[in-house]
């Protein structure tokens, strides 16, 4: 169990040296490769390209987008920190509030078809941080020791997000899910579909990461993720703003679930829907 939240960053329309980190939209050339109908088997993986003659080609990598800053002019917004801008990425959405005291969503537009590989566990597995510091704090602050190691760091990650700029809305309301409604904070989880169905009820039963309090409770599941693979793996949303972030970013803990589904009803058949 992993927690997530909506975080706040600050921006611009346009770049300055203060805001000099990109979000992009989702470039005109990235391909969504749909083969389920002939290949069932590849329904639920994430298959993304660009085209190179005839040829379907793997989408840059996330060094090759910040190396050969191929995506020049599908800039969204600028911010100011880059290792805030990647855990935007890993979150998914969130808000960008400009000088002028203007607030935007920014939601998940796509992928660019790279495995997640998580940047705190290559930290543990170079001995720079132990299993319990490889929170987002712990990342954070490592950061801050080793600036020049930043894009080192980042490039572990070969995914890469692309944003959609969203209306703000209502404020106490949480971003859109994978179903295209408002997440509930502490009510709504991700999951992966291929094992659990969108939408489902769920009874959690795991800890609270900053008390240490047992917590159990009904969720829904209404998102999904890409670091979020496996039967057992459940994502927890947390909500909006610093005390969110605070519970999400050390949220690493053991748990059970119980997904409820209808009386005679197979479950397996909720998941060929």
């Amino acid at each position: 169990m992993t927690g997530y939240y909506e975080p706040l960053l600050r921006g611009s329309r346009v770049r300055s040296e203060r805001y000099p980190v990109p979000l992009y939209r989702v470039p005109d050339d990235l391909l969504i490769v749909d083969l389920a109908s002939v290949y069932p088997e590849l329904s639920k993986l994430r298959l993304r390209g660009r085209l190179q003659g005839r040829r379907v080609v793997p989408y840059p990598s996330r060094s090759e987008i910040t190396d050969a800053n191929p995506l020049v002019g599908s800039e969204l917004v600028w911010v100011d920190d880059p290792i805030e801008a990647f855990f935007l990425q890993i979150q998914g959405s969130g808000r960008v509030q400009f000088e002028n005291g203007e607030m935007v969503r920014i939601g998940y537009g796509d992928q660019n078809g790279h495995p997640y590989r998580s940047i705190g566990r290559w930290l543990v597995e170079q001995g720079e941080l132990t299993l319990d510091q490889a929170s987002m704090q712990g990342i954070k602050s490592w950061t801050v020791r080793n600036p020049a190691r930043l894009k080192e760091l980042l490039d572990r990650n070969p995914s890469y997000v692309f944003f959609r700029e969203l209306p703000l809305g209502d404020p106490q309301a949480g971003p859109i899910g994978a179903l295209g409604v408002a997440l509930t904070p502490g009510y709504s989880l991700a999951a992966d579909t291929r094992f659990v169905p969108p939408g489902a009820p769920v009874v959690l039963a795991t800890t609270e990461p900053t008390a240490g309090a047992a917590l159990t409770r009904p969720m829904l599941v209404q998102d999904t993720g890409g670091a979020i693979r496996g039967p057992l793996r459940f994502d927890f949303f947390w909500g909006y703003g610093a005390e969110a972030g605070e519970r999400a970013g050390r949220q690493r803990t053991e748990g059970s679930a119980w997904v409820l589904v209808p009386k005679g009803v197979n479950p397996e058949a909720l998941l060929k829907r």
